[in-house]
Order: C-alpha cells, then structure tokens, then sequence
C-alpha cells in the first residue's frame, strides 16, 4: 500500500485548500470526504447568503465571481467544485474516516470502505454535523430538527424557532415571509450582535411590528405533538406548535479528536492544543486546518481567516 504523504479529513474548502497545496509542492495527498463536495457547505439552507464576500471566500488566489458582493449558497458550491474538478484534485467522496492510528512514524487510517497509510494527517473538518441540543422532553420528535433548509416546507404552520444567531433569525424571516406564523425564543435579551448587519434591522422591525412573535429570555422546557412551553420572565407559556427549529449551533466532533490522542482544554471551549504556526497539534504528524481549531468558539475561525492554514501546514511538513 503507498503511504501518503497527506491524508485529509473533510473535503470543506479548507480541506480543498490543503489538497491544492500539497499538489502544488509536489506531495502525494488524499482527502476524504464523508459527503459531497463541500458537504458542510451543501447542508446549508437553500437560500443561504454568506457574510464574507466572494474575495474572501477565495482559496489558492483562484478568483470567486459572484453576481453580489456576497455571494449565495449554490454560488459556492459551484466554486469549490469547479475548483475540485478542474485541478483533479484525489478526492474520495461519501468515505467516512472512523479511525486513525498512529504506529511509529505511520498513521493506519480507516474508512467504512477502506484503509490507507500516511506519513501525516490533517483534520479539516468543521463543526456542522453535531448539533448542540437542547436536552428537553419532546426534542426527539420528528416535528423537531435542528436544520433547516427551505421555508416552503413550513408554509401556513406554526412555527417556534429557537436561538438567536444567523441561522435562526435568517429561518424566521425567510419562513414569515413564505405565510409561516413564527415565534422566535431567544435565551438572552435581544437578537445576536454577530447576525448580519443588513439583517438584524429586518428582524427587529418585524418583531416591533407584531409579524414575528418573539419572547425574550425565554426557553422551551417541553416539546409536544401539537404545542410546545416556553420558560419566560412572566412564568410558563404554552403555545399551539406544529413544527420546531432548534437552531441553537453546532459544536466539533471532539471524540474523533480525543480518538486520535488530541487533548483539549479543560475548560468548557474545549479548544484542541496545536502550535499556532505550524498548525501541527500535541500528535506530531497530525495537524488542525479551519474552524475545528475553535473547539467550541465555532465563531472564531471563518473561510476567510483559515484560508492560510494550508500553507503553514505544507509548509512544516516540507522542513521536517
């Protein structure tokens, strides 16, 4: 079996990056993806505008044409492809990484369709596929998700949306404007100061307004067949609910980390231990890329600013 010189977990754009770089200075490379292309980037809702703009979202200085400033879900989509395809890029998808193994200076890696050998493995694999959930009576019921995807599906229901932050207020907007009756719970005392900034005056007009329903400092203690109880300032309230939407973040796969022999910080952050100029971690050989360096500050690490982690990464391992 040839050993590579590179494997990467997660085919996100920095996984991508990662690969364009090992490319470039001559290294053999994997990645693997347990999805499509972009899998993160594809489970994003249909109608999804980014913060960044297009420039910023650019990987290997390769130009990202939108036809806004800040481009679209399928906008970028179709970039991290064409990127993907036109520089053939050795990308396997649907293949799932259950383990890896480190044995002397070799790492045995294992996938649900097969096992490959690397001289050094860099993790680039996001935090959107865990949900944090809310850990309340009726969260398992299928009228209860924790994504969200198109608003038509909600069309004249009654719909309680939980959270604060980008994803739920985009929810409640696109949802009230597509006949939904929306009620947003949030546990603090206003909408998030990091949602949008051509956004968050939209949503708190139209809970000025009356169109969305919003209860402040509030949160859902129970979840039923047809109504959900909210927890707020003025006592139990109880209202009539056909669907929920949990949109309360997402947090990193720390197990499959921890799995490797990566420690964490032992605070609630979580936040893996890596040098911050090379990017390798407390395993020599494996190396953090993106927003999985965050731990639980899943805000602090974007597209745009984890873009360079490629580099440093390729960079260490070709001064070794």
């Amino acid at each position: 079996m040839e050993e590579l010189d590179i494997l990467i977990v997660g085919g996100g754009p920095i996984g991508i990056a990662c690969g364009l770089e090992a490319k470039k200075k001559g290294l053999s490379y994997l990645i693997l993806e347990k999805g499509p292309i972009v899998n993160s980037l594809y489970n994003y809702p249909t109608n999804m505008q980014f913060f960044s703009s297009s420039e910023k979202l650019e990987i290997d200085e390769i130009p990202f044409i939108s036809k806004e400033a800040k481009p679209n879900r399928s906008e970028a989509l179709e970039y991290y492809r064409r990127i993907t395809t036109s520089n053939k890029l050795n990308i396997n998808l649907f293949e799932k990484v259950n383990s890896v193994i480190k044995n002397e200076n070799i790492f045995d890696i294992k996938t649900n369709k097969n096992t490959y050998k690397a001289k050094n493995v860099v993790v680039a694999t996001g935090f959107y596929d865990i949900p944090k959930t809310l850990n309340i009576k009726g969260e398992d019921l299928e009228k209860v998700s924790h994504y969200y995807n198109d608003p038509h599906f909600y069309a004249g229901q009654k719909v309680a949306i939980i959270g604060a932050s980008n994803s739920a207020i985009d929810a409640a907007l696109e949802c009230y404007r597509k006949g939904a009756e929306v009620t947003l719970i949030i546990r603090g005392e206003e909408v998030g100061q990091r949602v949008k900034y051509w956004v968050r005056p939209d949503i708190i007009n139209r809970i000025e307004e009356g169109s969305i329903n919003a209860f402040y400092n509030s949160e859902v203690v129970e979840i039923k067949d047809t109504e959900i109880k909210i927890e707020t300032p003025k006592g139990i309230e109880t209202l009539q609910n056909d669907f929920v939407l949990a949109l309360t973040g997402y947090k990193p796969n720390f197990s499959f980390l921890q799995s490797m022999g990566i420690k964490l910080s032992q605070d609630e952050q979580k936040i893996p231990v890596y040098n911050d100029e090379t990017m390798q971690t407390n395993i020599k050989g494996i190396y953090l890329a993106g927003v999985i360096c965050g731990g639980m500050e899943t805000h602090k690490w974007f597209i745009e600013n984890s873009r360079i982690h490629a580099k440093m990464i390729v960079k260490n391992i070709l001064g070794k």
